[in-house]
């Protein structure tokens, strides 16, 4: 992977839905952060586009810096001129994009000096699924496909028979080798560090498997609630807004089998291979839940019976995990923000000592500083052989200190920028993924009501064997 900016071709980033919380959150603080750590090309330019103009290129700057200013501690100020004296907006949407393709070209024969042959194009549709197909198709009749690179937000559609065909109308313009499905968990530093714990460690590596793994639970909880966001969430839910995109992207990474090097094409294989795997859903193992005060949030329906709330149980059919049972979560409006998958190990077939309660767990915290926990059992120190519950901790940014890890936006960016495709999902995939989630959609059970603050129904608490960790015990 390139540090190094100046490595990079000319790029024209092109920003659609430039004015929406996804482009102010995250997207443009992380090309403040390249920038500052000189990852970016260098030459380059943002344009901006949408359907509503913020009146003046002045004036988008203005809500551009506005952002920075929320979402970035310690700007420079200097560093904040430059990238936004980098920064146009034209209007466009699925119907007219001449305006705008004429001002891509524009910037691309400033930065190309003459020639924009050399210039690359980085297209993000930060749009709802349902105004995809329309902007792709605007994109190739303006011909701003040529020499660019697409990445689309999730969900990638709604359902299998929409992501068909939008993943058809995507193929009618763009070559699958053009196309980044951007999936922001992929991009965590632990997420990634999780596949480096497994395979570079013979500790884990022999371990990781059914003989030794009772069940494995992804558990993705948010204290948020709407925020905002009733309706986009609406049109989602949660099942489509998070399961079938960032709880079974954390699966496969779980899951994988050896890939054999560290290279897009070996590890897309293989987490294709895994969710081939995935048993399709049985809705009858499937919890979905609605917070109360939901359907008194802007935006929604006054009857409205969209989850907010989803656990479940997963099977992987193979050689390695059958029988482990895989137990997914995620929620709005919840008792705490987490991103924590656990490994309980099953119980050891030494009967030197007798059950004392307690269970060996692999604990992952996928913060963005890697955090790792295991809890086990030790001799309680004292004149009797006596078992203790113990852990062991590791903190990777407080072991490698002078490391700056990337948020996962400005890895995936930058991925894309060299045409790395290691951490997005190929079209297989997403089609996979679908096909495992059909039968939830197809016969969807109705969901139950939780308080805000809690764990979610009380339906779901008792799916894994044991229990939840999260909500489970004291201290967690």
């Amino acid at each position: 992977m390139t540090t190094d900016g100046a490595a990079l071709p000319p790029h024209v980033l092109l920003l659609f839905g430039a004015r929406g919380d996804l482009a102010a959150r995250k997207l443009f603080p992380g090309l403040y952060r390249l920038a500052a750590a000189g990852r970016l090309p260098e030459d380059y330019a943002v344009i901006g586009s949408g359907r509503h103009s913020p009146g003046s290129d002045d004036d988008f700057r203005d809500e551009v810096r506005d952002g920075l200013r929320e979402s970035v501690d310690d700007l420079d100020d200097d560093l904040v001129r430059d990238l936004l004296g980098r920064v146009t907006f034209r209007t466009s949407d699925a119907d007219d994009g001449s305006d705008l393709a004429a001002h891509v070209r524009e910037v691309e024969e400033a930065l190309g000096k003459g020639s924009d042959d050399d210039v690359r194009r980085l297209v993000y549709l930060s749009v709802p699924p349902t105004a995809m197909s329309g902007m792709v198709a605007m994109l190739g009749r303006e011909g701003l496909a040529e020499r660019a690179r697409l990445v689309i937000e999730k969900p990638f559609g709604l359902d299998l028979e929409s992501f068909e065909e939008l993943d058809h109308d995507v193929h009618e313009v763009f070559e699958e080798k053009q196309v980044f499905r951007i999936d922001h968990f992929l991009g965590k530093e632990a997420v990634q560090n999780l596949l480096a714990l497994r395979f570079a460690n013979a500790l884990f590596e022999p371990a990781w498997d059914r003989r030794s793994i009772a069940s494995v639970q992804v558990d993705v909880p948010e204290t948020l609630a709407m925020e905002g966001r009733g309706s986009f969430y609406e049109s989602t839910g949660a099942l489509r807004d998070m399961v079938s995109t960032h709880l079974f992207q954390i699966l496969g990474a779980v899951a994988l089998e050896d890939p054999g090097e560290w290279s897009a094409d070996a590890v897309r294989k293989a987490r294709a291979a895994v969710f081939r795997d995935v048993r399709p859903l049985d809705p009858e193992r499937v919890v979905l839940g609605q917070y109360a005060g939901y359907r008194d949030e802007d935006d929604v329906e006054e009857d409205s019976t969209v989850e907010t709330f989803v656990a479940l149980e997963a099977w992987v059919d193979n050689d390695r995990w059958r029988d482990v049972p895989f137990l997914l979560r995620t929620g709005k409006a919840m008792a705490e923000t987490r991103r924590t998958v656990t490994l309980r190990f099953r119980e050891p077939d030494s009967g030197v000592f007798a059950p004392v309660g307690g269970t060996d767990e692999l604990v992952l915290e996928l913060t963005d500083t890697a955090k790792v926990q295991v809890d086990l059992l030790g001799k309680r120190p004292g004149p009797e052989m006596e078992l203790a519950p113990a852990t062991m901790h590791l903190d990777l940014g407080e072991e490698l200190p002078d490391d700056d890890p990337l948020e996962a936006y400005e890895r995936l960016l930058l991925d894309v920028m060299e045409g790395d495709h290691t951490l997005f999902a190929h079209a297989e995939e997403t089609r996979r993924l679908w096909e495992v989630c059909q039968p939830v959609l197809d016969d969807r059970p109705d969901p139950l009501p939780y308080e805000k603050g809690s764990w979610g129904p009380d339906a779901a608490l008792d799916l894994p064997p044991g229990g939840w960790r999260l909500g489970g015990r004291d201290g967690d």
